[in-house]
């Protein structure tokens, strides 16, 4: 059944002057002493940077979710830098930190294209209960009119009646269209009339939620590539994009999570939520180390406005800066 949202209270815009996403960024996610670099420069004074040095610089990149494999591959190019002479004080270890960091974030900082050949262009969006799917969903939908594209959402997560209402709201406050069906619907029948109705009004991309599921739980990925053979009758080619959303107060599960959905669907982007909520963004570096699938937005809280596009370099100096730098 497709069906309007109902009119709902739509949120006041921020004022003019509000920070740039950037800025919160920089300011919410580290805080206090949390930040990678943090008391580099006392640690370094009056000394050169030494063994002693790029241990406790292991330990933080280590405490802060970079995890393993992506920290040895930092610290043998700093130990590599460090044997030359080329890194005589803290803000040279600093930069050159931050140049490793890029590297690996550098190949995954590609923004989401949506075709306009695609009609709709199907983005099925996935990942475990309290991801922040729904409201990715929301934002992603709210970016798309804003660009001046038609959008439908389908209330694919049939498991939670808040779920629908919620994507309801958002349809609402994005000015985008909605399908749903009942609570306890098939999901791929949700989906598949979805897909309909976005042909029937020449929709340009089509947003499909679907229920939380752990990525341990076997038959819920079955049921979640069922959703996508869905997809795949009314259009071979889609879905367009597969878009996973973690948490990024999740550590390394997340990391487990991204492979487990990935071999189960065939991710082709991600979206890093919640990292507000963490001083230890450096799950983000230990993704792309091990996975390389592309970075498509990040989310710093509620608003809508807590959203953006990836971008390694500006990534890393609030990684390395810490909250002060400019």
């Amino acid at each position: 059944m497709f069906r309007r949202a109902p009119v709902v209270p739509v949120p006041a815009p921020p004022p003019q002057g509000s920070p740039g996403f950037l800025k919160r960024l920089r300011q919410r996610l580290n805080r206090g002493n949390s930040w990678l670099s943090y008391d580099l420069a006392d640690l370094v004074k009056a000394r050169a940077i030494d063994a002693a040095i790029l241990e406790e610089l292991e330990t933080r990149l280590l405490s802060a979710d970079v995890g393993v494999p992506a920290s040895e591959r930092i610290l043998d190019g700093l130990r590599a830098r460090v044997a030359r002479h080329e890194l005589s004080d803290a803000s040279a270890l600093i930069a050159a930190l931050r140049e490793a960091i890029v590297e690996i974030l550098a190949p995954c900082a590609k923004p989401l294209v949506i075709e306009r050949s695609a009609k709709p262009f199907v983005i099925l969006v996935v990942g475990v209960n309290g991801s922040g799917k729904t409201t990715t969903i929301g934002k992603l939908a709210r970016r798309c009119t804003d660009e001046g594209r038609s959008v439908l959402l389908a209330a694919g997560d049939t498991f939670r009646a808040a779920a629908i209402e919620q994507l309801q709201v958002w349809a609402e406050r994005s000015g985008s269209a909605f399908a749903a069906q009942l609570p306890g619907a098939d999901p791929g029948a949700v989906v598949f009339d979805a897909m309909a109705a976005a042909r029937a009004r020449g929709s340009d991309v089509l947003l499909a939620d679907t229920a939380g599921r752990l990525h341990s739980q076997s038959h819920l990925m079955e049921e979640l590539k069922k959703v996508r053979r869905v997809i795949q009758r009314v259009d071979p080619a889609a879905p367009h994009e597969v878009l996973l959303v973690l948490d990024a107060n999740q550590g390394q599960n997340a990391l487990a999570q991204a492979r487990q959905f990935t071999a189960a669907v065939g991710v082709t982007g991600l979206v890093l939520t919640k990292l507000d909520g963490t001083a230890r963004g450096g799950i983000v570096i230990a993704i792309a180390q091990e996975l390389k699938i592309p970075i498509r937005y990040i989310g710093i809280g509620e608003a809508a406005e807590d959203f953006g596009e990836f971008d390694a370099r500006a990534f890393a100096a609030v990684l390395t800066d810490g909250a002060g730098a400019a």
